[in-house]
């Protein structure tokens, strides 16, 4: 969603400094930076602000226990911040701290203006204070006497204070949200704030005592006064771009506000809709086009706490998955605006599924068979088929839909359509069956369904370029297209954007199969780290753990009693390498899988393996295994088998031998 033609202002919250960063927190911001490179991408100007809110009552008594400056404080605690984002290859075009004599200088002048025009006003506040929230509450608010927010004990509280005339605005936003249905997303966000206004809106207290609580904006015309943290650090989103209650407009704000898209969590949604909103309208100005609260993560089943230790960090993810495999699982694996988990084996299902098995095996497959049999070169696309044909409208569909999907914040739907087409690119070979086109020695039809294949992945890395940077520039690189910058978004709608007699350069695996999760991430799984949680210290991380009890020593065997063979023997055993083109479960038989493997021959071959007990069959296609090729067939409960596949375990399978290193199927294996 843009709100003109040329220009797109997308926020962040800035992130309370009372802690490190976490999983949400690079959750927001890297759905922020994928949309803000999308539109960059498709040639507007954009604004992306992210930043960090630096004051209130937490922050002074975290200050008071270290035992140094609330502002030494703040200054230390920014820089994970900016650590994660440059880690996550966030590219804000400016980052904000409510500290800063910019956004400090603002706050004054708009509790001045407001003032002014009859906006705030003093009165006696008496009720429920929580701490743990910053912010006061009614008898009906409290659940089991303590904050509904935080769970934390509140005290009674009897002090004078500045108020804003919320309620004054809040027919103004009612009738917002009825003439512009798109303010509040997804749909059941937007009916908690219907909810919300159905009731009284009462005004809100925006000041707090200096004399309890002195970290934060002192007011204008009062110094025993600072302001309410939920008041100073709302105006950030107008402050950082330069605005002033009493002019002039500067360019930035003239040219970017009202926002397209400001991202929140679900749990500051009514500060977002209906603080700020009634703020703004206090001040002249229309809200965000679009206010988007997304949903919570659980933690392997479990909500993040830092008591039960499991608040994950997302340096390790980084560090152990890549940092694209994380941005692209964070926006695939749920709606954005709903709740959801996060788990390791999620993550390396998705990876496998997704990367692994359907976009880098396509690569694979597509490459690979061009240089065996065409010399790595793109050919021509030749006459068009049906089948040719369907996969041509699928792609224009894919690529319309996945644009509208993304610019909506849809994430998972646009990756939904594009793997629609990744998957029928698969499918295509199959069915077209290149090998044997091969065979057939029709080359131009061979180059033409090669191509087509080519061209999906083309198209795929082209979209995306906002979500995975790193690999999308990898995909590109191994179709001969590369450059510094992200590509163009050029015949994206169409499989024709390649170079016909462009040679593909060599290249490894863009994704390589996750066999089993990283050992530091199953150590902390299993509780090295001291819990089940995914956030104990990277110094437990690193410690080995207690190795096993030795295996009892079995009797040695006389050498003469081994079966030996010699090499002569070993030299009959035909093994090649062999690429998983199809999997499936056998169709009388539950513990065997029936295969279809390319073994660089013209016809892929038929192989039964009985490892269903340890593999779901669509996990393995892909893989690079190693073929027993000279083996007499045999039939396996009515499917004739036409090889072996080596792995490893005997009768208890605990694994494939499978090739790691970019090889072509059939090669000999020595």
């Amino acid at each position: 969603m843009a709100g003109s033609a040329d220009r797109y202002y997308v926020t962040t919250p800035i992130y309370y400094v009372n802690d490190k960063p976490h999983l949400g927190h690079a959750y927001t911001t890297v759905a922020a930076d994928v949309v803000s490179r999308w539109h960059r991408m498709n040639g507007r100007s954009v604004h992306f602000l992210t930043g960090v809110d630096e004051h209130g009552q937490k922050v002074l008594q975290a200050a008071d226990k270290k035992g140094i400056s609330p502002q030494q404080h703040v200054d230390e605690m920014v820089q994970p911040y900016q650590r994660l984002w440059q880690a996550l290859g966030i590219r804000y075009d400016d980052f904000i701290r409510t500290t800063e004599p910019r956004h400090e200088r603002v706050v004054q002048a708009v509790l001045q203006k407001l003032k002014d025009q009859g906006d705030l006003y003093e009165d006696v506040y008496e009720g429920w204070y929580s701490t743990s929230a910053e912010r006061f509450w009614t008898e009906k608010d409290l659940v089991d006497g303590k904050c509904p927010d935080t769970g934390q004990p509140v005290e009674w509280v009897r002090e004078t204070n500045w108020f804003f005339r919320m309620g004054k605005y809040a027919d103004q936003l009612r009738d917002w949200l009825d003439r512009h249905p798109d303010f509040v997303q997804p749909e059941s966000r937007r009916n908690e704030v219907l909810g919300y206004l159905k009731k009284d809106v009462g005004d809100l207290c925006i000041s707090r005592p200096a004399s309890r609580m002195s970290w934060g904006i002192p007011f204008p015309w009062d110094d025993q006064f600072v302001t309410y943290v939920w008041f100073d650090a709302l105006l950030n989103y107008i402050t950082a771009l330069g605005y002033h209650p009493d002019g002039p407009t500067s360019e930035l704000f003239a040219k970017y506000w009202p926002a397209d898209h400001q991202l929140v969590g679900k749990d500051i949604l009514t500060t977002h809709s209906v603080y700020w909103s009634t703020m703004l309208f206090a001040l002249g100005l229309t809200p965000a086009r679009c206010l988007y609260a997304h949903g919570w993560w659980t933690v392997e089943g479990q909500k993040m706490s830092k008591s039960l230790g499991n608040v994950v960090d997302p340096h390790l993810l980084i560090d152990e998955y890549g940092v694209d495999t994380f941005r692209y699982h964070l926006l695939r694996e749920i709606s954005f605006g709903s709740d959801g988990d996060f788990s390791h084996s999620a993550l390396m299902a998705r990876y496998n599924a997704d990367l692994a098995n359907d976009l880098g095996n396509l690569l694979h497959r597509a490459v690979s068979m061009s240089h065996k049999w065409l010399g790595g070169e793109v050919r021509a696309l030749g006459e068009t088929t049906a089948a040719d044909e369907a996969l041509d409208v699928l792609c224009t569909r894919a690529a319309g839909t996945y644009t509208a999907e993304l610019e909506a914040l849809h994430f998972d739907r646009a990756f939904d359509a594009l793997w629609e087409l990744i998957g029928a690119g698969n499918k295509y070979i199959d069915t077209q069956e290149p090998w044997a086109l091969n065979r057939n020695g029709d080359h131009a039809r061979l180059g033409a369904v090669l191509r087509r294949c080519l061209e999906i992945v083309r198209v795929a890395a082209l979209l995306l370029q906002p979500v995975m940077p790193g690999k999308a520039q990898a995909l590109l690189a191994q179709l001969g297209l590369t450059g510094d910058a992200p590509l163009p978004l050029h015949r994206v709608d169409g499989l024709d954007g390649l170079t016909e007699g462009a040679v593909l350069p060599p290249g490894d695996p863009v994704f390589p199969r996750m066999m089993e999760l990283p050992a530091r991430v199953q150590q902390l799984l299993d509780g090295v780290g001291g819990g089940k949680g995914t956030a104990a210290p990277a110094d437990k991380l690193d410690r080995k753990p207690k190795p096993p009890p030795a295996p009892k020593k079995e009797p040695p065997v006389a050498e003469d009693s081994k079966d030996l063979i010699s090499i002569d023997d070993f030299a009959k055993v035909e093994l090649k390498t062999g690429r998983i083109l199809e999997a499936a479960p056998h169709p009388d038989a539950d513990r065997l899988l029936v295969f279809k493997v390319d073994v660089g021959e013209e016809t892929p071959r038929t192989i039964v393996a009985g490892i269903a007990s340890r593999f779901e069959p669509e996990t393995l296609i892909g893989q690079t295994v190693i073929v027993v090729a000279n083996l007499k067939p045999a039939k396996l409960r009515g499917v004739e088998s036409q090889g072996m596949m080596l792995a490893a375990g005997g009768k208890q399978v605990k694994g494939l031998c499978t090739v790691t290193e970019p090889v072509l199927p059939g090669t000999p294996v020595r």
